[in-house]
């Protein structure tokens, strides 16, 4: 059954009955945004003078939704037109729905925004190349409508976002820059709070390192030296270690050796051991006084002499 009218001029228009690819199938129509038409619109569209390719827009005018497309070939029956089935998607089309086709011409496009339904769209392994590929079987694009991209037996959907200079636009033989918008499924990811990071570490996992022991201080040791240089007599004492020592209540270190603080005899003392604290002196001390005195004068004379004295030498006159 045919429907509409032919328009002279430049312009054709026509109305026909809407099916999708099944049903004549081509299933590479769906790959695509080319729909196929009868021969007698072919004899039209040959005697008027229009621009190549031929671009066509297709209205619903029960919903109002305006799309465009391409036409592939020129087999279909009378009245009727094959359309892919995402297109009769995007103009709320059913199988048998009237649509009106109108010829139109379209700027040639410089960008176009997209925007997928889902994320898996973009991890494929080259989304871009696939993109490319795929935008090669398409002639235009219009704002509003959803396309969609067949991969890996996989059916994504993308949104038609924006388009530049126009709301539609013909991408044949141009170079058009294409934008990614962030997915419709896309959330950001949730930054962690302060409160879940732990803020104590478990004991457990702590391990103990164990510290090397500090060498303790011991007073009084090495050699005593004189300071004339001739070689020391005495002995230098013994070093004292901690059994020999003892801290008193009033803080002062004793030596065990000093006995109990009550007693007021004579103390007696081990061969090179010192001891504080003592008020008696033992008869060694007393010899060592004795033989330092003695060594303290030959150095006190020597001293003397060696003092200056004024007023001494010869004596000399300036006369000649």
């Amino acid at each position: 059954m045919f429907f509409g009218r032919f328009l002279g001029g430049n312009s054709f228009e026509q109305t026909y009955r809407c099916y999708p690819s099944s049903f004549i199938d081509k299933p590479n129509l769906e790959a695509g945004d080319k729909i196929i038409m009868p021969p007698s619109a072919l004899d039209r569209l040959a005697f008027l003078h229009i621009q190549y390719p031929m671009l066509f827009e297709l209205h619903n005018d029960a919903t109002n939704r305006i799309s465009h497309c391409g036409v592939l070939e020129f087999v279909a029956e009378e009245g009727t037109i094959y359309m892919p089935y995402w297109m009769m998607q995007n103009m709320l089309l059913q199988e048998g729905d009237v649509v009106r086709v109108k010829n139109a011409t379209l700027p040639k496009g410089t960008y176009v925004k997209l925007q997928p339904h889902t994320s898996d769209f973009l991890d494929i392994s080259n989304p871009k190349a696939i993109l490319e590929t795929t935008l090669r079987n398409f002639s235009c694009l219009t704002t509003g409508d959803s396309i969609m991209v067949a991969y890996n037996n996989k059916k994504y959907y993308i949104d038609i976002i924006e388009t530049k200079p126009a709301s539609a636009i013909s991408i044949i033989e141009t170079d058009c820059e294409v934008d990614f918008a962030p997915p419709l499924d896309y959330k950001e990811p949730v930054k962690p709070s302060v409160s879940n990071i732990p803020s104590k570490v478990s004991t457990d996992k702590v391990t103990s390192v164990e510290k090397e022991p500090e060498p303790k201080f011991t007073p009084f040791t090495g050699g005593g030296k004189r300071l004339d240089g001739k070689p020391a007599k005495q002995q230098a004492p013994a070093t004292t270690t901690d059994k020999d020592l003892q801290i008193g209540s009033d803080g002062k270190q004793q030596s065990t050796a000093a006995g109990s603080s009550g007693s007021g005899g004579p103390i007696r003392q081990k061969a090179g051991k010192l001891v504080f604290g003592s008020s008696g002196n033992t008869s060694t001390s007393k010899e060592t006084q004795k033989i330092a005195a003695k060594e303290k004068e030959p150095e006190q004379t020597k001293k003397e002499e060696a003092k200056f004295q004024a007023f001494t030498g010869k004596k000399y006159s300036l006369k000649a």
